[in-house]
C-alpha cells in the first residue's frame, strides 16, 4: 500500500489553515512533490493553472484513467498540470495501480 499523510491543500507557507476544508489524504510522494505549489504549467497549452483541489472540484471533470487503468490522464489544463506537477504516473504509482487492479481494488467504482 502507499503511505498516506495529511496534506494542506493550500500550503501553510501560503496562508493555508489547518481546518477540514483545507486538508486531505495524499500519498507521501505526491505531498513531497507538491511542496508549496498551488499552480503548475499545463504541458499541452503552456498555461499556468491552479492545481486540482480535491475538496471543491470533481475528480472526473479533470481526470480519467487510461484504457488499461494504469495511468491517470488529465482532461483539462488543470488536470494535465496536476498530473505533471505531482508526477501521478511515476513508475511506482503505475505499478501500485496495476497491483490494485489484480486485487480488484482499482479502478474505483463511482
Amino acid at each position: 500500500m502507499a503511505d498516506l499523510e495529511i496534506e494542506h491543500i493550500r500550503p501553510k507557507a501560503k496562508g493555508g489553515k489547518t481546518v477540514d476544508g483545507n486538508l486531505c489524504a495524499a500519498c507521501r510522494k505526491c505531498n513531497e512533490l507538491k511542496r508549496v505549489q498551488t499552480k503548475a504549467v499545463d504541458p499541452e497549452s503552456g498555461a499556468r493553472t491552479p492545481l486540482y483541489h480535491p475538496r471543491t472540484q470533481i475528480w472526473n471533470d479533470h481526470f480519467e484513467f487510461s484504457v488499461d487503468g494504469s495511468f491517470i490522464l488529465g482532461k483539462t489544463t488543470l488536470g494535465r498540470a496536476t498530473v505533471e506537477a505531482l508526477q501521478l504516473n511515476r513508475p511506482r504509482a503505475v505499478l501500485l495501480r496495476r497491483l490494485w487492479m489484480k486485487a480488484g481494488w482499482h479502478p474505483p467504482r463511482d
